[in-house]
């Protein structure tokens, strides 16, 4: 039984209709109903975990996000992240929370993390660490690729954060799962990855409804949309 997750959810859905958020949900049929997987989700926004979350509901799912260890330290936020059995991780012994991990996906769970380990200010998929690859590698789990796109609106690095917006799309796009195994290179697979959160959110980006009004400054769109968000970091191996 468990006492936190549910009314959290509850209240994040009741706020969305009070903005009259306008969430847009597709490919939770690649959301597994059992077992284990990794959701590899992309970070644009310091509020994603919360979107990447609603892609497992529908499929009767909840996601234990791994944060950073400062999340759980707040007074505040700290009861709840530990409430809904989500997964510290300590930068300087990370070792941890990644067996952590792996011993959450192995009984079943769903483990969301962000394998960019920032927020991307360019609104493009970073270069990827391989840790995601390796613990479904480890734990013989799927990974199902997750992008949400328009959160950078509400609170992102480096801007002001504007909780109370009307309206706004945000776009939820879950990919097709694929099975990474031993047998194949770690780079590869990571590679892999990184091409499929791009086409999911290069095609969220060409889905969204919204564009920036007259005199607003662009900045939560990437550079080579018009917007004027950094260029991107070059991708490395």
């Amino acid at each position: 039984m468990e006492f936190v997750y549910p009314p959290v959810i509850a209240a994040c859905k009741t706020l969305f209709r009070a903005l009259d958020m306008r969430l847009d949900l597709r490919g939770t049929e690649h959301v597994p109903t059992s077992g284990g997987a990794v959701f590899a989700c992309t970070h644009v926004s310091y509020l994603d975990f919360i979107f990447c979350g609603l892609a497992g509901l529908p499929a009767g799912r909840r996601t234990r996000f791994m944060a950073k260890k400062q999340v759980f330290d707040n007074r505040i936020s700290g009861p709840l992240m530990r409430g809904m059995r989500h997964i510290p991780v300590d930068r300087s012994a990370g070792q941890g929370a990644y067996q952590h991990a792996v011993t959450a996906l192995r009984s079943g769970e769903l483990v969301g993390v962000f394998p960019e380990a920032t927020i991307s200010q360019s609104f493009t998929v970073k270069s990827l660490k391989t840790g995601a690859v390796r613990m479904a590698t480890e734990a013989n789990v799927p990974i199902v690729p997750v992008t949400v796109w328009g959160s950078q609106r509400l609170w992102t690095k480096g801007h002001p954060k504007n909780l109370t917006q009307r309206h706004l799309p945000i776009l939820i796009r879950v990919g097709e799962s694929f099975q990474p195994t031993p047998e194949d290179d770690l780079e590869a697979q990571t590679a892999d990855l990184h091409t499929r959160l791009s086409a999911l959110l290069d095609g969220a980006q060409r889905d969204y409804p919204d564009s920036p009004k007259p005199g607003e400054d662009p900045f939560w769109l990437p550079a080579h949309l018009g917007g004027t968000a950094p260029a991107p970091e070059p991708i490395t191996a």
